[in-house]
């Protein structure tokens, strides 16, 4: 059986550890995403609107009291993507 593509857009390792996140959790904050995955603020804004731009994840800015709050949480479009691209990597391990 031939190897199946992989999604580019989740390829990336860090879009692929913020889609991993946010698979198991309803929604997250971008202070905790930075701090799981490690990435600087600046690369992880790229690739949080990448993802979002996809269709993958949205985003809302909002408030907590006077400091700016921006939630991420994966669609139903990125939750789809994400299983096929962990179904595609399995092809590879046959």
């Amino acid at each position: 059986m031939p190897f199946q593509p992989l999604d580019p857009l989740l390829h990336a390792e860090l879009r692929l550890a913020v889609m991993s996140l946010l698979i198991s959790v309803e929604e997250a904050e971008f202070p905790y995403i930075k701090e799981q995955t490690g990435a600087t603020a600046g690369n992880l804004s790229v690739q949080i609107d990448k993802l979002s731009t996809a269709g993958y994840i949205e985003v809302e800015k909002t408030f907590k009291g006077k400091k700016p709050c921006t939630l991420c949480r994966i669609t139903p479009k990125g939750r789809k993507a994400f299983e096929e691209y962990v179904e595609a990597l399995k092809s590879y391990f046959k």
